[in-house]
């Protein structure tokens, strides 16, 4: 007689208790290790065979994955992972990121998940508060950034199409600086727009620039939309919002701002001024899995007027009729590209709920901190120069003498050693090194040690 077809399904003790003491015992971690890069055939060899018809002890399936894969895994909750954007969630984050997963919550449709979607619309206005957006702002959580501009810049698009009463064939343009993010240019790609270049002042893309550039160009009114960036990847440098908005409203363009990254500074006291301009966007993108301290896939998209969004993204289905209805109905699948999606906002907001505001703050000003007594130990120390002072919590300096071979080898070497993941980064063509600060554990001591070893 074969095993019963629900055996997966069926409650079982042992395994929760397996699984609950990993989690346990992985959410004490303190600090959390840093673990090293894996090695292909090494990993591999241990995986081979492990998916089989009958399945295996689910206690040395754990074990594999505790003792081989999950230390080929760099952490980026680690205090000393500064390289790329780390990842630093709360304790009640990941807590309730696991009650979002054994409970299978999803956020698709307000018919289906409606607790869920309040809660994270709550988040959102929040964010949108902290922006200067007004009370008819809303949106979704998406998986990242990249997603996040995406379902933006369709947006964008297909409201100046409409505007201009233009089909697909029309040549459409987006004024961007070089400094804009790699996922920006890949949607120009996706959704048939061309780039409109726009040289920056000091690595700085200004309104005056974008204003010049317009004037300058033979076929202004094919470029429908501006992408600022609040806090760029590399440098943590943030547009000049408050000038670029000044031109998209005189010209009825639209304003996207890109914050995946910075946009968390806008719950820090010491650095709000910098975003003025932003409240002005049509749409914006904020990664709560980078510094608002969330589990990874969590970006936060918002419009200035969420129609404009569900006119083009509402996906259209017999099956999906049901889900629009009058009343309360707000339909995350109706703001970007997805249909399916996790209620991926609810650990933010439990965090939030839990913690209060004033703790990010404090967090956020913390790596901002940090990134500011970092520029100036390296000011003070002969054999290092400073590239520019940090606006946010990135900082970008060279060693002395140094060529890109040395950067990598001491870069290996310093993970090699667990004593820090810090990646080396591009300046003008040159290689350099880079600090990201995120993680309110990360200590001076730490940078100081990790500095030492550059002498």
């Amino acid at each position: 007689m074969s095993a019963a077809p629900n055996r997966m399904h069926r409650p079982d003790a042992e395994l929760v208790d397996l699984v609950f003491d990993y989690m346990r015992e992985r959410l004490q971690y303190d600090p959390v290790p840093l673990d090293h890069p894996g090695d292909g055939e090494h990993l591999r060899t241990h995986l081979a065979g492990l998916l089989n018809e009958h399945g295996n002890n689910p206690a040395d399936v754990l074990k594999l994955y505790d003792h081989e894969l999950s230390r080929a895994v760099i952490s980026a909750d680690s205090p000393r992972y500064l390289s790329f954007i780390p990842c630093a969630p709360t304790k009640a984050a990941l807590l309730f990121d696991m009650v979002v997963s054994c409970a299978s919550l999803q956020g698709i449709s307000w018919l289906e998940a409606a607790g869920a979607i309040a809660a994270e619309n709550q988040v959102l206005r929040l964010i949108a508060d902290r922006a200067g957006l007004p009370e008819s702002a809303g949106g979704t959580f998406v998986s990242g950034g990249s997603a996040g501009n995406l379902s933006a810049l369709v947006v964008a698009r297909d409201t100046a199409r409409r505007k201009l009463g233009v089909g697909p064939e029309a040549r459409l343009r987006v004024a961007v600086a070089d400094q804009v993010h790699s996922s920006v240019k890949n949607t120009f790609n996706i959704i048939g727009v061309e780039a409109f270049k726009v040289p920056t002042v000091d690595r700085r893309f200004t309104g005056e620039a974008l204003r010049a550039a317009l004037a300058a160009d033979p076929n202004p009114e094919t470029v429908i939309a501006v992408v600022g960036t609040a806090g760029t990847t590399n440098e943590g440098i943030i547009d000049d919002l408050q000038g670029l908005s000044e031109v998209t409203r005189e010209r009825g363009m639209w304003f996207h701002v890109d914050g995946a990254y910075g946009g968390a500074g806008l719950f820090a006291p010491s650095v709000r001024e910098r975003y003025n301009g932003i409240e002005h966007a049509d749409s914006f993108v904020v990664d709560p899995h980078k510094w608002l301290f969330a589990p990874f896939d969590c970006a936060a998209l918002l419009y200035r007027n969420p129609q404009l969004a569900r006119s083009v993204h509402t996906q259209d289905a017999s099956y999906l009729d049901v889900l629009h209805t009058e009343g309360d109905e707000w339909n995350p699948t109706d703001y970007a590209y997805h249909l399916t999606r996790r209620a991926r906002g609810l650990p933010l907001w439990f965090s939030i709920a839990v913690h209060g505001t004033q703790a990010y703050t404090d967090a956020i000003e913390e790596g901002l901190t940090l990134a500011r007594e970092t520029a100036q130990l390296i000011e003070e120390t002969e054999h290092l120069e400073l590239l520019m002072d940090p606006q946010l919590s990135a900082v970008c300096f060279r060693r002395t003498g140094w060529t890109n071979d040395d950067y990598y080898r001491w870069s290996q070497q310093l993970l090699a050693d667990q004593i820090g993941f810090v990646t080396p980064t591009g300046w003008e063509g040159e290689t350099v090194a880079r600090f990201a600060f995120l993680h309110p554990g990360t200590t001076m001591d730490m940078v100081r040690e990790i500095l030492a070893t550059m002498a």
